[in-house]
């Protein structure tokens, strides 16, 4: 049966009516539809751009697909229908087209240095092997790769590139040639302004981000996931690692304390930001609305800005298309305006995920 939905369209800002005919929206009318939603304010859908459903919580992998759609599941109840999966090391593509479970975009597993990233996760490789590698996982994908940029190196007591700026650039490419699109992975300085020269597509977390950079990734139309959720854990990490790498930890500290003002000056330059929590690992599941909230009030960006870099940005940025004439049959609807006060997200009063009632 068709289902009709009334309410106030963001973002549009006008009432409208639309009808979900199986997993399509439209605006002609279908006589017959079922109302089921009559007022409030109508999203297409949040998003997190990214999160791991292949990484379970304290940072092992997951051992079976039901992990996945548990983690998955969650996610959805928030008002999350979108997923990137910014890397798994555990392959679950029957996921891809499930009807209850929200749309997935994939990364394969990390492509990541030997022994300087999470153990189990990636896959770990020399500077001479990356390029072939990220060709590997981007078969194991549906459109996306994810390299590790940075990470700790304990020879020298502090975050380090992975590779050199040749291997980074190279590795983009592969991705590239591909057909997919290329996340990396970067907290230090040095190494984001690698892979920013390198052309990746979007840059994760990009704490070391300067001036100079978000001003080039605005040019070339590079996107920026911030992660604030999970960059506030850097004081835990760095206290956790201060009696071995104090320099490493001042580093980490001095990185999060600088960082609202990095994500606002690349909003500024008009940098591409969305939304993901890195949930998985050491962030939990369903936390898209606190990340939200966290761009708002510590970044500046605007409410609406910030529902758009969740929702309908977002969902174009992954190729899921909105509440569009023909778009997907996705939306979250909430009592108030989410406009005049962003906290209305974490409460959804309807979720509609493939044109099926779930709430």
């Amino acid at each position: 049966m068709a289902l009709h939905v009334r309410g106030v369209l963001l973002p549009d800002d006008e009432v409208r009516d639309l009808w979900l005919v199986g997993d399509r929206v439209t605006f002609e009318p279908v006589p017959g539809a079922e109302t089921v939603v009559d007022g409030g304010f109508v999203l297409p859908g949040l998003t997190d751009a990214h999160c791991h459903i292949g990484i379970a919580r304290g940072g092992a992998p997951i051992t079976s697909v039901d992990q996945a759609r548990e983690l998955a599941r969650i996610d959805r109840d928030a008002g999350v229908l979108a997923i990137r999966d910014a890397g798994s090391p555990y392959p679950y593509p029957e996921l891809d087209d499930e009807p209850e479970l929200p749309r997935l975009a994939r990364a394969g597993r990390h492509v990541a240095p030997p022994k300087r990233y999470l153990r189990d996760i990636g896959v770990e490789v020399g500077a001479a092997e990356v390029a072939a590698t990220v060709a590997a996982q981007a078969a194991a994908g549906n459109g996306w790769v994810k390299l590790v940029g940075d990470w700790i190196d304990r020879g020298v007591g502090d975050l380090a590139p992975a590779w050199d700026a040749d291997t980074m650039t190279a590795a983009v490419a592969a991705a590239h040639a591909a057909g997919v699109r290329a996340a990396v992975h970067t907290f230090s300085e040095s190494a984001v302004e690698i892979v920013v020269r390198a052309g990746v597509d979007s840059v994760e977390h990009g704490t070391g981000l300067s001036l100079d950079l978000v001003d080039l990734m605005a040019r070339q139309g590079t996107a920026l996931v911030p992660t604030m959720i999970n960059i506030a854990t850097f004081g835990g990490i760095a206290e956790q690692a201060r009696a071995k790498f104090p320099g490493y930890a001042d580093h980490m500290i001095a990185l999060r304390d600088r960082f609202p003002e990095v994500v606002r000056a690349a909003h500024e330059a008009g940098v591409p930001i969305y939304v993901g929590t890195d949930a998985g690992g050491g962030i939990d599941h369903g936390l898209a609305a606190e990340e939200m909230l966290l761009l708002h009030e510590r970044a500046g960006m605007s409410a609406e800005d910030v529902l758009a870099a969740a929702s309908w940005r977002a969902r174009e940025w992954l190729g899921f298309p909105g509440l569009v004439e023909g778009g997907l049959a996705d939306l979250t609807v909430y009592p108030e305006d989410p406009r005049r006060d962003l906290r209305v997200v974490r409460t959804p009063s309807r979720i509609v995920l493939r044109g099926r009632i779930l709430r």
